[in-house]
């Protein structure tokens, strides 16, 4: 009775493995486009995360979740303002061998606010591409929480450590 228990577990394992390998990165079709995105990456395209999404990148041997928006304070699409705003993404990130780490990202880059669009982890570049959707005037950015849609690139980084 237990060999049948095991052989049923083996099959089952080897189906969902067999499920993941087929999935696939979303596109940039999937997405709005904001007018203002980059293309291409040194090594590759702008790879998207919906708002809570989980994901292992095996091209970079890392596993990344979009966490979600900390900060949206980006000036509504239809609105003249003095300042942009900038949108924070929380990205935590975890190599084979090392321990989880979040990353908060920003849209602009701004030293003197402590905003960095790009950080570096584990030998690699991470660049936060776009966000969506871009608030709007009448909404706001309260109805946006949990519709947040995000691209970001990863390249190999010029740095020669493994984590920051």
């Amino acid at each position: 009775m237990l060999y049948k228990a095991i052989i049923l577990s083996a099959g089952l394992l080897l189906i969902n493995c067999k499920t993941q390998k087929g999935a696939q990165v979303p596109l940039k079709d999937d997405v709005e486009n904001s007018g203002n995105i980059t293309e291409n990456s040194t090594d590759g395209s702008v790879i998207y995360f919906n708002e809570g999404e989980n994901r292992f990148l095996d091209e970079y041997q890392m596993n990344v979740t979009f966490k979600g928006i900390s900060e949206d304070s980006r000036c509504p699409k239809d609105i003249n303002c003095i300042w942009a705003g900038v949108a924070v993404a929380q990205l935590e990130v975890m190599g084979t061998a090392t321990r989880p780490m979040t990353l908060s990202l920003a849209s602009t880059e701004n030293k003197e606010r402590n905003y960095h669009q790009s950080a570096d982890f584990n030998g690699y570049t991470i660049t936060l591409a776009e966000v969506q959707p871009y608030p709007g005037s009448v909404e706001g950015t309260k109805g946006l929480k949990g519709k947040y849609k995000i691209g970001i690139t990863i390249r190999k980084s010029e740095l020669s450590t493994t984590t920051k």
